[in-house]
């Protein structure tokens, strides 16, 4: 899943605030769909936008569920026509920033019940709950210093999709400078991680080397210049490289099966590996063997809202 087309849509409508630090409003676009809209000059920090997205499509890259998003332009008349979306401060009202901001498909539509909060005795009925491992091990590369959230939605026959949302605290969080460690990016309740082998959760860098490393870093070029930060920008690269690199992700899986020593959730169906996790996965640098260079190419198209 990917951005929707680059021609300009701009919002139209303001429809309610949300709740949520970034201070998102619900927006109806010129496209007549319906946006969670994160503005630039959001009040966590000025690398929110880009996060989102390029979060979005890291997700998407890896065939994980994301809702579909694009750049929205917000126009001076907007602004001044809805002072409800003004972000509060302390010193009041601070008006919006004209130009591009950030917009995320709104999934609550008629029909279907879309929850954040899911009763742990309906974990079961998740119907691609094991896409919660390979998030993880998405999160600790990409250096995501909150907790992971997801949407999820009812199907008709009874089950119901994860849909991960929630991007802008990856790549060292909306100021790009942060650092937590890697089980602050857990689901917040792990009950939702279900039972899988050991061998299982080797097998996931495999997963995350499909990746196209390449399409993504130009899908960042092509992003508003206001946006791509130089912390940003040196983020993703960094993400970049550790998901090309076998032995680094071969690693972070084994820190995954060493915290969960013990746990219900993994069946040890071979040893569990014997060396300590390295420190240095879990940080901001990289280790000698993630050495793989990024290409910087020009822009690429996108797809379509569902």
């Amino acid at each position: 899943m990917g951005p929707r087309t680059r021609e300009f849509v701009y919002l139209s409508q303001h429809l309610k605030r949300l709740r949520g630090g970034s201070q998102p409003i619900l927006a109806r676009a010129s496209d007549g769909l319906t946006y969670v809209v994160k503005f630039t000059n959001n009040p966590q920090g000025p690398n929110l936008p880009f996060n989102e997205c390029m979060g979005s499509a890291l997700y998407g890259g890896c065939r994980l569920s994301v809702p579909e998003w694009r750049p929205l332009l917000v126009t001076e008349s907007f602004i001044e026509q809805n002072p409800a979306c003004w972000i509060q401060t302390p010193e009041g009202p601070q008006r919006p920033s004209a130009g591009w901001c950030f917009g995320s498909c709104f999934l609550d539509r008629n029909g279907f019940t879309v929850t954040d909060i899911l009763p742990r005795s309906s974990f079961k009925r998740v119907r691609n709950r094991r896409s919660f491992w390979l998030a993880w091990m998405l999160d600790i590369c990409a250096e995501h210093v909150d907790h992971r959230q997801a949407l999820f939605i009812d199907q008709p026959d009874g089950g119901w999709n994860a849909f991960f949302y929630d991007h802008g605290h990856l790549f060292g969080g909306p100021e790009g400078n942060s650092w937590r460690h890697f089980v602050v990016s857990q689901y917040l309740d792990p009950q939702i991680y279900p039972g899988v082998s050991s061998h299982w959760i080797q097998s996931l860098p495999n997963a995350a080397l499909r990746l196209d490393t390449d399409l993504l870093w130009k899908r960042a070029q092509v992003l508003p210049e206001e946006w791509k930060t130089p912390t940003a920008l040196q983020a993703l690269s960094r993400t970049l490289r550790r998901l090309s690199s076998l032995n680094l992700l071969q690693a972070v899986a084994k820190t995954i099966l060493e915290s969960l020593q013990g746990s219900e959730r993994i069946e040890h169906t071979e040893p569990i590996y014997e060396r300590k996790q390295p420190a240095s996965v879990l940080c901001s640098g990289l280790p000698a063997t993630a050495s793989n260079q990024l290409a910087i190419g020009s822009g690429v198209g996108a797809g379509d809202c569902a």
